[in-house]
């Protein structure tokens, strides 16, 4: 399948940062959605409050989309920085709507504009809004007004988010509505979305990953959320700070990572399901009190949001590369558990779930996503069924037997059973140093080794209890991609393009939620009979390859990695599979 057959239409909008890109963004995919399409949203920004280049794409496809493309049909721009920096993203016969009075295209720009065929709209943005009494920011609703005319939106729909999203500024509306009116009669253009469905999608919600995560912790019963903020996990924390006053949860933004890590621990260790969220460098800083929770079995959530490293990185683009820190983090041995998002459902999920291993086995437990789900537009009907709360906790209801009851008693499975402080059952001390059965000190060598031995029984145990990786596709295909994180999505996403398009390649997908420990029975089976296994992973080492290696010894022949900060796109995979099965 070639990529300029994909059936799909994707605007993007660019522009500097500060120039309001995000919100154009945003309310027209709120527009395309209440008008019954499906889309998804993909934002590229820098890490600066003020300049470089941003963009926000929405893709609007007839089926499930949950992926971004990386060309785009309709390309509005309003700085040239961003005209140069994509122009090349326009698809042939596309549509460039710029603000710019005196651009002139470089020679190699106006020859790529030549033999594509491309069209160049200009708009005198600003002039207009400032004719309605308006400024700079409110020529983006020129802008909009003009794109909603040409894609063929009914005004009102996009009247009724703007008048939805500025409703606490009844003046500045006035005029934003006025030049969203402007725009819309300019009549610059037509290219309106005739073969994209719009149905069923009114009713549905737009979602991020990161709000996701919120609402399923408050499904989960989390009461308390500790964090300081860092890209991309930032939203997280504003989120559950705007929503506290309706679910009633203690939000605290601490004064660094260290601090919120303790705070969460502390929180869980007196019986507040409470949890952290933070990227790599903060994560870093939180490692000692995952060492603490190891020692002291107290379970403890927290949320890795990944971003390219090492150092600050790439502190505002995506990457799945800290699947080894957050198996190694924390000095000693301990068991804990490392667990993935990959879109909005499991995002959803997965963090109730964190709750509920970390509270079944005492430990630590990992979510990871990454910036591509943390901030990615999915469009959603329903959420998924919510788990229902078991807190595993011992409590003294008349019956308990108090006499000889031990908070680190050396168990045949090594759970060990857990009761809350002040509680009226007995004393105990959760030490950090190396302790006996109650919690009090013990240095000698066999208790050393029994209570190591105990706390590393549960490794077994979990992986028992974690599900097999899912297999998306049938067994009989020429090629089965094996990954984890943001990569499913856009898999699933080329199945569904060669179903459309009759393709006789065929292709399945076998995928990870669950980390580590690692499960491997689904997998070696489906490996002995695969044409072609292929590693799909957004980090560079192939890590999740590195442990199947490790656990099992297989080798990946065939890898497909992607490191430079950008999710995988449709393209990217589709000319993985063109180039591979072609030569």
């Amino acid at each position: 399948m070639n990529p300029s057959e994909i059936k799909r239409f994707s605007i993007k909008f660019g522009g500097e940062s500060g120039q309001g890109i995000n919100s154009l963004g945003e309310i027209l995919a709120k527009a395309l959605k209440n008008s019954g399409y499906k889309i998804f949203g993909y934002r590229e920004y820098p890490s600066l409050i003020r300049g470089g280049y941003a963009s926000y794409q929405i893709d609007i496809a007839n089926d499930s989309i949950n992926s971004s493309s990386q060309f785009c049909d309709i390309l509005v721009c309003s700085s040239r920085r961003s005209v140069y920096q994509y122009l090349r993203d326009l698809r042939p016969h596309g549509l460039l709507i710029h603000t710019l009075t005196a651009v002139s295209f470089k020679p190699e720009e106006q020859e790529f504009i030549k033999l594509n065929n491309i069209r160049v709209k200009y708009i005198d943005a600003l002039t207009l809004a400032k004719e309605q009494g308006g400024n700079a920011l409110m020529s983006n609703m020129i802008l909009l007004g003009a794109l909603s005319e040409i894609v063929g939106l009914d005004l009102a729909a996009v009247e009724h988010i703007v008048s939805e999203q500025f409703a606490d500024k009844p003046k500045l509306l006035e005029i934003d509505l006025k030049c969203l009116k402007v725009g819309h009669e300019l009549n610059i253009a037509d290219y309106p979305l005739t073969y994209i469905k719009h149905e069923g999608w009114h009713e549905s919600k737009i979602i991020t990953g990161n709000h996701a995560i919120a609402l399923g912790a408050i499904s989960a019963g989390a009461r308390a959320y500790y964090s300081y903020p860092m890209t991309p996990a930032s939203s997280i924390l504003t989120y559950l700070a705007e929503t506290s006053h309706e679910s009633g949860m203690l939000v605290k933004q601490a004064e660094d990572e260290i601090t919120a890590a303790q705070m969460t621990l502390g929180s869980m260790h007196m019986g507040t399901r409470a949890f952290t969220g933070t990227s790599g460098g903060g994560f870093d800083l939180m490692t000692e009190t995952i060492s603490l929770a190891g020692i002291i079995e107290t379970p403890i959530v927290l949320v890795l949001a990944q971003r390219p490293g090492p150092a600050t990185g790439l502190p505002t683009w995506t990457s799945a590369g800290d699947l080894n820190l957050a198996i190694h983090a924390g000095h000693g041995e301990f068991p804990r558990i490392v667990l993935s998002a990959s879109d909005f459902e499991s995002a959803y999920s997965l963090i109730q779930h964190a709750f509920d291993l970390a509270e079944k086995f005492q430990t630590a437990v990992v979510l990871l996503t990454e910036k591509q789900i943390a901030e990615g537009l999915y469009n959603v009907k329903d959420l998924p069924q919510d788990l229902e709360i078991n807190r595993y906790l011992l409590t003294d209801n008349g019956q308990t037997e108090k006499a000889g009851l031990r908070r680190y008693e050396f168990t045949e499975d090594g759970i060990s059973p857990r009761w809350l402080p002040g509680s009226d059952l007995p004393q105990y001390n959760a030490n950090g140093d190396e302790h006996d059965e109650i919690g009090d000190v013990n240095e000698e060598a066999l208790n050393a080794k029994l209570i190591a031995k105990k706390r590393m029984k549960k490794i077994e145990l979990i992986k028992q209890t974690f599900p097999e990786p899912i297999l998306y596709g049938d067994n009989d295909v020429d090629i089965t991609f094996v990954g984890w994180g943001s990569v499913k999505p856009v898999v699933n996403d080329i199945r569904n393009l060669l179903s459309q398009n009759n393709s006789d390649l065929k292709i399945n997908y076998l995928h990870y939620d669950y980390l580590f420990p690692l499960k491997t029975e689904k997998l070696l089976e489906i490996l002995k009979t695969a044409e072609r296994p292929v590693l799909i992973e957004n980090n560079y080492l192939g890590q999740l390859g590195h442990l199947i290696t490790a656990e099992t010894g297989f080798k990946f022949n065939e890898k497909l990695l992607k490191y430079d900060g950008r999710p995988f796109f449709i393209e990217d995979i589709l000319n993985f599979i063109n180039s591979s099965t072609n030569g």
